[in-house]
């Protein structure tokens, strides 16, 4: 699976550069970048037919410009090719009110920014 495509949704560079180190470390190199949630929802919802992207998951910061990662839940799992999407959120909050709103929304799991490259392997293999 390492030639997964990945879709990172992530709006701070310092963040994306870590996750993007983690996600080589842990053997993933297809790697597409959206910096906010419209963009995001752009590129797996598409404007063109044949023009979105598929990956195999997404690695959601929660955080976002334009929409924020619930908002861009919210319309992937109401939309009926992206319902089961594979969703990690990214997230530096703690509030158990955030992390149960990610559970409810059907993420995979919530991983704590910065992303560990060693923690990345044991949630994808």
């Amino acid at each position: 699976m390492q030639d997964a495509e990945i879709l990172l949704v992530e709006d701070n560079s310092n963040c994306e550069e870590l996750a993007l180190r983690a996600l080589r470390k842990a053997g993933y190199s297809n790697v597409a970048v959206a910096r906010d949630g419209a963009e995001a929802l752009g590129m797996l919802l598409g404007g063109e037919v044949g023009g979105e992207h598929h990956p195999h998951f997404v690695l959601l910061d929660m955080k976002l410009p334009k929409i924020d990662g619930v908002g861009v839940l919210q319309k992937l799992r109401s939309n009926e090719r992206t319902r089961k999407l594979k969703v990690f959120a990214l997230s530096s909050s703690e509030d158990p009110e955030d992390l149960e709103q990610c559970r409810n929304l059907g993420v995979v799991a919530v991983l704590p920014k910065p992303l560990d490259a060693e923690q990345l392997k044991r949630w994808l293999h």
